[in-house]
């Protein structure tokens, strides 16, 4: 699978463009939907999986640094109910995530997902003014099509935070759901 497979797989979607659309009608800035979202359409369908597993969250990020309250970010999450009752909606904004994470300020949303703990979750996609999904891949796809669960290079280069990105394997066993994922140690 490359981008413009995944880009296809997505637009075939129309959960996923659904979501999408109204993440995009907030008129965010820098606004994308990271993670799981993206890496979950990819292993399940590399998975042969029937249906769409199940997200926890669906995780819409965004960078604006002139509003760094926490209590917008659950306005638009409300905002985002309203339109999809039945999605588990998770906004944050990246201008002030690295104060929650202890790290250094990000620069922009996909700087913030260059830094996740995972290659294989360091992803996003947004819609580009044609409403076309576009990819956010800083690490590429490689990690995520081989189902290859790896440190992004801060979490590699870093004890502390390598210790959080095992921990991350021990709770999220991604194994259990895609029997066909490993754990780069």
């Amino acid at each position: 699978m490359d981008e413009r497979m995944l880009l296809m797989l997505v637009q075939a979607d129309e959960s996923m463009m659904s979501a999408l659309r109204a993440a995009g009608s907030l008129n965010l800035p820098d606004w994308w939907i990271a993670a799981g979202f993206v890496r979950s359409k990819i292993w399940d369908v590399l998975s042969g999986m029937p249906a769409r597993t199940r997200l926890p969250d669906v995780d819409v990020i965004y960078f604006d640094a002139g509003d760094l309250d926490e209590a917008t970010e659950k306005r638009w999450e409300a905002e985002l109910r309203l339109r999809m009752p039945d999605v588990p909606w998770s906004v944050k904004n990246q201008a002030r995530m690295h104060v929650v994470n202890g790290r250094a300020p990000y620069r922009s949303s996909l700087d913030a997902v260059a830094n996740y703990p995972e290659t294989a979750t360091a992803l996003a996609l947004t819609l580009d003014a044609d409403g076309q999904p576009v990819l956010g891949a800083p690490h590429g796809l490689a990690e995520a099509v081989a189902m290859r669960v790896a440190p992004t290079p801060a979490f590699a280069a870093d004890p502390a935070l390598y210790a959080v990105f095992e921990r991350r394997i021990e709770v999220k066993r991604w194994d259990r759901t895609w029997p066909g994922v490993s754990y780069a140690r």
